[in-house]
């Protein structure tokens, strides 16, 4: 498998966050919920790019998108709480 194609999980992205996004995972619902839709339209996007459900090139940016949005909501509140 390519390895741009492997699924952008939080914590393999920023190891350095891991114990914050644990942490805020557990206590922060926003947080968590954020992390779950995350989560979600990452694994839409392996899907699509892996050939398991192609959706059109249009909805995949979309996704993307999407994606990138939520990890830099994610990525700003684990870096406050690092801080």
């Amino acid at each position: 498998m390519r390895s741009d194609l492997l699924p952008h999980a939080l914590n393999r992205e920023f190891p350095e966050l891991a114990d914050a996004v644990a942490k805020l995972k557990a206590t922060d619902h926003h947080f968590a919920n954020l992390l779950v839709q995350h989560d979600a339209v990452d694994t839409e996007i392996t899907k699509s790019e892996t050939g398991v459900a192609p959706i059109s090139d249009d909805a995949l940016e979309d996704l993307k998108k999407k994606r990138l949005l939520l990890k830099d909501q994610l990525y700003a509140i684990a870096s406050r709480a690092t801080a």
